[in-house]
């Protein structure tokens, strides 16, 4: 699906549903004073505004932060992002406030391998998580020297050359990895002997997803604290970036879901 056209024509859906909400009470303000219209008429764009917004945040597209480096550099700390709430269908933790009960999925749909996924962690549904799809439902992961291995079979890994910023130790290095489906993008490696450079096979349960973040070393996900993510957990892929607070450009890194990482 071309979430770009969505996000375009999403603006055209909202003038609807505005539309609908004001029309069925228009015909119920009659002011008899000539200062009572405008209070009426902000009345109305302010209730269907409200109800707009909440059914963007609910069905269509929700914002989200990075409060840590973990997918550097494909995301960096204090970026905002839009995710896609209905690029896998809806669970109760896709409902924004929390009121949802319903166990499984609606309207859903598999997150392919290499997306960039915002889930509920695991052990705490009230934290979300922002990582990315290796390792779907059957598959054995397993690290190996810090290269990532599906099936037993190691994944493509080139060197680009060194990573260097701020807080990124001396010897750091950037490289690309490819998955099997061609999704190519940017990985750091920090150090040649972090704890999840050699890991044991993770072997996925069904219904279950894999996640890494693209700073490998430096890095909570399916290797240690957050283990497998239920399907049930995903809130909505992340698509694009609007924003970053600390002022870091990031208008090279907009696009998310670019299948060629480019």
């Amino acid at each position: 699906m071309d979430l770009s056209a969505v996000g375009i024509y999403s603006g055209y859906g909202l003038m609807i549903v505005w539309i609908a909400i004001v029309l069925p009470f228009a015909g119920r303000f009659k002011p008899d004073k000539w200062y009572a219209r405008g209070v009426s008429v902000f009345v109305l764009v302010f209730y269907a505004s409200v109800v707009a917004a909440l059914v963007t945040r609910t069905f269509l597209f929700q914002s989200f932060s990075m409060p840590s480096g973990s997918m550097v550099p494909t995301l960096v700390d204090g970026d905002y992002l839009f995710a896609s709430k209905f690029a896998y269908g809806y669970s109760r933790y896709s409902e924004p406030f929390g009121l949802a009960t319903f166990d499984g999925r609606i309207l859903g749909a598999e997150p392919k391998r290499g997306d960039i996924v915002v889930f509920r962690f695991p052990p705490d549904p009230s934290i979300d998580y922002v990582k990315r799809v290796v390792g779907l439902p059957g598959e054995k992961i397993q690290m190996v020297d810090g290269g990532l291995r599906i099936n037993g079979v190691a994944i493509k890994l080139e060197d680009a050359g060194p990573y260097t910023s701020e807080d990124s130790p001396q010897g750091a290095r950037l490289q690309r990895e490819t998955l099997p489906n061609g999704v190519s993008y940017s990985v750091i490696s920090l150090t040649d002997n972090s704890v999840t450079d050699n890991t044991r096979v993770f072997e996925v349960p069904e219904g279950h997803y894999f996640v890494l973040g693209d700073n490998r070393d430096n890095s909570s996900d399916s290797r240690l604290s957050v283990g497998f993510v239920p399907a049930e957990n995903l809130v909505g892929k992340a698509v694009r970036l609007f924003w970053n607070s600390k002022g870091m450009p990031y208008s090279s890194r907009q696009v998310l879901d670019d299948p060629a990482g480019q």
